[in-house]
């Protein structure tokens, strides 16, 4: 298993983190998903042979936030 912290802005309410919650937790290989609205980050739980990042990277922009 892997951690990964990604950047993400146009994060404001608890929508967005259950939208990106929903979405990143609904991939193969995801095991956990933790959604930071201050520090504008999601940290991801995931087996990269799986979900790689970019695979996850593109789910969060599918839901209509940016990778920053």
């Amino acid at each position: 298993m892997a951690k990964s912290v990604i950047n993400v802005d146009g994060m404001a309410c608890e929508h967005c983190v259950k939208a990106i919650t929903n979405a990143v937790g609904a991939l193969s290989g995801v095991s956990g998903v933790s959604v930071d609205l201050a520090a504008k980050t999601v940290t991801v739980d995931h087996d990269p042979e799986q979900a790689s990042v970019d695979k996850i990277k593109a789910e969060i922009e599918d839901q209509g936030y940016d990778i920053i």
